[in-house]
């Protein structure tokens, strides 16, 4: 039977439970155990896909279609295994099965109540990726802040279980702040005590302290905290901010976090953690051997959250290169033909992010031409990949007023169209082409030599598609399909081979990208935009360039 570990949080949001979870699961990993992780989130949206970037960051998607929290790309990146539907569940997804049970006649006439019928869907959900021999630990993360309304039927779900299941079968872990006051000098325990106190009256006990901190803890504030939280002084784990979110899973090892739940499972270690990669990833990422300078062209930038997977992959890819990657984020809404030059001269590569709506778009389409012209690297992805399209549509084959009908419904060039599929559905939530599909990519092209192979598959999240009666206009004049759908013939890939890179793909491939497998289209773009700045620097240092010679 396989173990749980959930995993709750205090005083405030934000403090880095995916984190904390991801970190402990990669450590469980390392030592040989199969280990999976699951969010619960406390809204009531079915889930996260039809809510704005600015609510709750990005929306990530699974291989089998699942529109999800961005937490679960964290697992996915920390683990190196995929996630699946039963990985994320809202409260939403909970009430409507209980509902479309209650009108199935499921009960049987009986009162449906949140006690039993909405904790005991959530504990069904909560056990059943343990369930069967595929997991030896299954973590879950309770979204929110203990204290919040619409999270306590979670808490109860897990009170329950802590009861129901063999006491050596559970570990609670509570996530708290511990503030520093600088008036004071001193870090703060009673916002802590209070967290665990009202957990407690929930019925919850927490076996592990996690304190989140700007300063170190001292034993005298560790054993104030295991007193008054009546847990072990060894049961109160420091998490001290850290310069990246890779260095966690080292720094809850040096806490011994995995080994006291190890221990409250009554499971004896095999082996110690296998983490020769994972530092090996560290050490490119924090000395890294050059630098490159990637304009962001989005329109979400205010929350950095709203393109969470693509910045990680990045990083990622950048040290994969042993390359710095400096994001320089450009606010498609404010870029003109006129200031083009002064927003993105300077830049080594160039990003054109992923979105829905009319706003902003122009400006994508202006930045794609500056990279066009001037031979800088670009990268388009989905939304970026199709303002590509139109862009080339436009100033290169002369269809002056091609456009998409997601932002011009009458325009009279749609080199963008809706999916046929699409053209009837009213409905939002759920309703995309979501999660993986194949691509075959064609040989002797730039995508080929990316990924090194035909055979690809990537995920999706969209409705519109490049529209196949353009095709051979587009091929006449250049512009290269380079990877298909096998079986709708649907266009994936666009590339320009007069360009030095210049790729537009309308899948999101930052969805796969991961510490030990880095999404190659990622790493092979940074590759080029080093090699650009590297052109870029004998131009400038001429003398530099002779002196070597």
């Amino acid at each position: 039977m396989a173990k749980y570990i959930f995993v709750t949080g205090g005083v405030t949001s934000s403090l880095g439970k995916g984190i904390i979870a991801a970190s402990l699961a990669k450590l469980l990993q390392a030592r040989g155990l199969r280990v999976t992780i699951q969010k619960f989130d406390p809204y009531i949206n079915v889930d996260p896909g039809t809510l704005n970037p600015y609510e709750h960051g990005e929306c990530y998607v699974t291989e089998d279609g699942a529109e999800t929290d961005l937490d679960l790309g964290h697992y996915e990146r920390f683990l190196n295994i995929f996630t699946s539907q039963a990985n994320n569940v809202t409260t939403g997804r909970i009430y409507q099965t209980v509902i479309n049970k209650e009108r199935e006649g499921a009960y049987l006439g009986k009162t449906v109540q949140v006690v039993p019928h909405i904790t005991d869907e959530i504990k069904r959900r909560m056990m059943v990726l343990g369930q069967g021999d595929k997991y030896d630990v299954v973590i879950t993360e309770i979204g929110g802040t203990v204290g919040d309304i619409e999270s306590l039927p979670f808490v109860e779900a897990v009170r329950q279980l802590q009861w129901e299941l063999p006491e050596e079968d559970t570990v609670v872990i509570h996530l708290t702040l511990i503030p520093y006051l600088k008036a004071a000098k001193e870090l703060k325990t009673k916002p802590t005590q209070h967290s665990v106190r009202m957990l407690s009256q929930e019925g919850v006990h927490p076996d592990i302290i996690v304190c989140r901190t700007e300063r170190s803890l001292n034993p005298e504030i560790r054993r104030k905290i295991a007193l008054f939280c009546n847990v072990k002084p060894e049961a109160v784990i420091e998490s001290i901010d850290a310069s990246t979110i890779y260095e966690v899973p080292l720094m809850m090892m040096r806490e011994k976090l995995d080994m006291i739940c190890l221990k409250k499972f009554n499971i004896t270690p095999t082996q110690e953690p296998e983490l020769v990669k994972w530092k090996e990833f560290l050490d490119k990422l924090k000395y890294p051997k050059n630098k490159v300078t990637i304009g962001l062209i989005g329109k979400y930038l205010e929350l950095q959250d709203a393109y969470k997977s693509i910045l990680e992959a990045f990083v990622h890819a950048g040290a994969m290169n042993e390359c710095e990657v400096q994001i320089q984020n450009v606010h498609s809404e404010y870029i003109t033909d006129t200031n083009v030059k002064e927003k993105l001269g300077g830049l080594d590569g160039l990003l054109v992010a992923p979105g829905f709506g009319m706003r902003g778009v122009e400006g994508k389409i202006i930045a794609v031409k500056y990279a066009r012209e001037k031979k800088l690297p670009f990268f388009g992805i989905c939304l970026g990949m199709q303002m590509a399209v139109i862009e080339y549509a436009r100033n290169v084959i002369g269809l002056k007023d091609a456009h998409s009908t997601e932002m011009d419904p009458q325009t009279p060039n749609p080199v963008i169209d809706l999916m046929e599929e699409q053209k009837e559905i009213t409905a939002k939530g759920g309703t995309m082409r979501l999660g993986a599909y194949p691509c075959v990519v064609k040989e002797g092209t730039l995508a080929y030599k990316i990924y090194g192979k035909a055979n690809v598959s990537e995920r999706h999240r969209h409705r519109w598609e490049f529209n196949n009666s353009y095709l051979e206009q587009f091929e006449k004049a250049g512009m290269v399909a380079s990877g298909k759908n096998p079986a709708t013939g649907l266009v994936e890939i666009v590339e320009l081979p007069n360009h030095p890179f210049f790729i537009g793909v309308q899948y999101h491939p930052e969805l796969k990208s991961t510490v030990e497998s880095p999404q190659p289209v990622f790493v092979n773009f940074i590759k080029a935009a080093k090699e650009h700045a590297e052109k870029l620097s004998d131009v400038k240092n001429p003398s530099l360039q002779s002196e070597m010679i």
